[in-house]
């Protein structure tokens, strides 16, 4: 499919590709355009997009760090967060794994023009309930540059446009990264339009977004938990709502003293973070003089601190005092609370409380006490004797993720190509007329 006018002579682009459009009304109205010929592309067209928007990264790797530079500096100069830093920062090898998995994206079958229904009505009319692309996706998201790369790779391979608003933490790097694959779109003849960026118009390029109602179809934030509240309370847009992660693990009293070391330490230390990250550990009362000494000091060791109630602080001469906000924020640092529970029922008890429903996880070797809490949980993921961390799309064999979302319509937990397309009836018929 190609353009009407071939990029390098149209007056709306200069010459690598850099957005023109002066307000962020009109360019969500180009995204609008331009989803109408992304939505007809073929399979092979989608994916061969990609293919060149990963080499197209790989090939800028050097522009694209030096512009993530300029954001890490500016961060530690207004006092980010050491994990906001750690979810801003892009290396060669990150910006190599992002043109991975857009690779992987483009490897994964096309999900659009699926049957998902068929039937023949009493009068031969032949009905087809086909997938189909929403049309524009919008994405409202925190410091996190790779989400830019995950969500424009997705919404094409569904066929979708996209506008971002990707926050000024990462101004620059969202900026260099958008250039590369709107150009790489350009040179593959399809419309750059189809990537949009709203962030140099700051909040107000935010709140045009949430308005947009008719111009982007599903609108999807990621961050904070006061962000994504305030996507979904202040949106026109249908919002599909990721959640923070406030992230339980139960170990149970048979739970294995190896599998709770290596789970607990990987599910906190790996990426601490990551919203799939483990906040708070609770301990079956009948374990905890077993358990909790070895697995506290496995995660100090790793630099974790733990905030511990009184029977935990007996255990862990090293551990503070846990705060009740403890047990209802995600730290996103190497910080982690821990409590011990009479036993099962006040575990379900705790997180039925606290948790913000994204992944849940139990250690133990009891059958019947992983099925129930397999059962009972109500999270997007609910895990038995595995890291949390496991929750991801790419991970999960999506290549790449939209988001986890933390609702109960349309999707749930992490969000792959799927869940980035909508459905339409197909009716075809010989002259029918109802009667």
């Amino acid at each position: 499919m190609t353009l009407r006018t071939p990029p390098h002579q149209d007056p709306r682009y200069t010459d690598d590709m850099t957005i023109t459009a002066t307000t962020a009304h009109e360019r969500m109205v180009r995204a609008k355009d331009a989803s109408r010929s992304v939505g007809l592309l073929t399979d092979a067209a989608k994916a061969h997009a990609l293919r060149a928007i990963a080499d197209g990264l790989e090939a800028a790797t050097a522009q694209i760090v030096a512009a993530n530079a300029e954001d890490l500096a500016r961060g530690r100069e207004t006092g980010l967060s050491a994990g906001l830093l750690d979810r801003l920062r892009l290396d060669e090898t990150r910006v190599q794994a992002l043109a991975d998995a857009v690779r992987d994206v483009a490897d994964l079958p096309d999900p659009v023009g699926r049957v998902l229904d068929e039937r023949v009505l009493y009068n031969d009319v032949a009905l087809q309930k086909v997938s189909v692309p929403f049309g524009v996706i919008g994405s409202i998201y925190e410091a996190r540059p790779n989400v830019t790369v995950d969500i424009a790779a997705l919404a094409l391979r569904s066929g979708n446009a996209v506008v971002l608003r990707g926050g000024t933490a990462a101004r620059s790097s969202n900026a260099a990264l958008i250039d590369v694959m709107r150009a790489a779109l350009a040179a593959d003849g399809i419309d750059p339009e189809a990537i949009q960026t709203v962030d140099d118009f700051g909040r107000d390029g935010a709140n045009a977004l949430m308005q947009a109602r008719g111009l982007v179809d599903v609108l999807v934030p990621r961050g904070s938990a006061q962000l994504i509240e305030t996507v979904v309370t202040q949106s026109s847009v249908p919002v599909i709502e990721t959640g923070a992660g406030v992230v339980h693990i139960v170990l149970d009293t048979t739970a294995p003293l190896e599998w709770a070391e290596q789970i607990v330490v990987n599910a906190k230390v790996q990426r601490p973070s990551v919203c799939n990250s483990v906040e708070t550990v609770l301990v079956l009362r009948d374990a905890a003089e077993r358990l909790i000494p070895p697995v506290a000091a496995a995660l100090e060791d790793a630099g974790v601190t733990i905030h511990g109630d009184d029977a935990v602080r007996a255990l862990v001469a090293g551990a503070v005092p846990v705060e009740e906000a403890d047990w209802a924020t995600e730290h996103m640092s190497l910080d982690l609370s821990m409590r011990v529970v009479d036993d099962l029922d006040e575990a379900l008890d705790h997180i039925r409380r606290y948790s913000t429903h994204h992944t849940e996880s139990i250690i133990t070797t009891d059958d019947a006490r992983a099925e129930r809490f397999l059962a009972e949980v109500d999270a997007a993921v609910v895990m038995a004797n595995a890291s949390t961390r496991f929750t991801d799309g790419g991970e999960f064999g999506f290549g790449a993720e939209v988001g986890i979302s933390t609702q109960k319509l349309h999707a749930r937990g992490p969000m792959g190509l799927p869940e980035l397309t909508s459905t339409k009836w197909l009716a075809r018929g010989s002259g029918q007329i109802r009667a």
